[in-house]
């Protein structure tokens, strides 16, 4: 998901926030879990009442597999990357590690690799990969955006 926000009062410059998209919220997360273990516990409960006493054993466990499984999958969900763009510089900051790349404008130079899979951010023997988590016809919208907000901050597009 990409979304562009004017980044300063004055007008100049702007702020992508880039997160992976998300198919799920967090309430329908829950009810799946629910969802899940509560099938789960009926059919260990089947189980037990025909013998198996084990069966309750193996649906807590399977209860405690399944919501570290959806843990890590919601927080994986949280990543995301935000793109500063302005006239004196350009800033790329990820949610795990902060800023990771700072340079100006005029000497950034936009890397799009293998028909749009791959974007990347250079400037001074430095680079970076930006929207690895997005989909393909994202990733192209994210470089046409990025080409038009680097083209006005460096005074390229006048």
């Amino acid at each position: 998901m990409i979304e562009v926000v004017p980044s300063t009062w004055d007008g100049h410059g702007a702020r992508l926030r880039l997160r992976p998209p998300r198919a799920l919220s967090r309430r329908q997360f829950i009810l799946l879990f629910a969802v899940l273990s509560g099938a789960m516990w009926i059919v260990a409960m089947l189980g037990w009442w025909g013998g198996n006493a084990f069966a309750p054993a193996f649906a807590l466990l399977h209860s405690a597999i399944l919501a570290l499984a959806l843990r890590a999958l919601w927080r994986g969900g949280e990543r995301g990357e935000e793109i500063r763009i302005g006239p004196e510089a350009v800033e790329v900051t990820t949610s795990g590690s902060g800023a990771v790349f700072r340079a100006h404008p005029y000497w950034v130079r936009l890397c799009i690799e293998r028909g749009g899979e791959r974007v990347s951010l250079a400037s001074s023997g430095r680079q970076v990969q930006v929207g690895d988590f997005l989909g393909p016809a994202e990733r192209r919208e994210l470089a046409d955006t990025l080409q038009d907000l680097l083209a006005a901050a460096s005074g390229r597009n006048r």
